[in-house]
């Protein structure tokens, strides 16, 4: 399953992008997520980072393992997580996007950021990837409405400060 959603933030890029990074705070951010324990921190950059997170998904509380597997600076991370045969991926990119002039000044303007995160599930067992092409359409809808959520509390978060 793949699915993959956007949302434009009042921030500049630097600005969400130090808010993504956060993920040891990210519960104060996301509220569907419910506790982060960081476990693996790298001396420097996310490469490695290694976490526990709780978060309420689909009415129940699930926690997985998680850890950042690539980065760039200013531009995308992506993490893994493997459980019950199956590897998910996730992917968290910014966009700058063209400057927007404040609702009450004409000589400001707004920086934008489009905050993209994709999220793909493979299965790793004969049984699941049978399982995953018959449940994987019913899901997805689910899961985008999820990862919006997630997009739009961020939002809400960083557009507030």
């Amino acid at each position: 399953m793949h699915a993959s959603v956007s949302i434009n933030i009042a921030q500049p890029k630097a600005v969400v992008w130090q808010a993504i990074c956060d993920i040891e705070h990210s519960n104060t951010m996301i509220s569907a997520i419910l506790a982060i324990d960081i476990l693996d921190q790298p001396s420097e950059g996310l490469i490695g980072l290694k976490w526990r997170e709780t978060r309420k998904m689909f009415g129940k509380e699930a926690t997985e393992v998680m850890w950042v597997t690539e980065a760039e600076e200013n531009h995308h991370y992506t993490t893994r997580a493997e459980n019950h045969g199956a590897v998910y991926i996730s992917r968290l990119s910014l966009v700058d996007l063209p400057t927007e002039p404040k609702a009450d000044s004409t000589d400001e303007s707004t920086s934008m950021t489009q905050l993209t995160m994709t999220f793909t599930t493979e299965s790793q067992s004969r049984l699941g990837k049978i399982m995953a092409s018959c449940m994987g359409f019913l899901m997805k809808g689910s899961m985008q409405k999820m990862l919006q959520q997630d997009l739009v509390d961020i939002k809400n978060h960083l557009e507030q400060a």
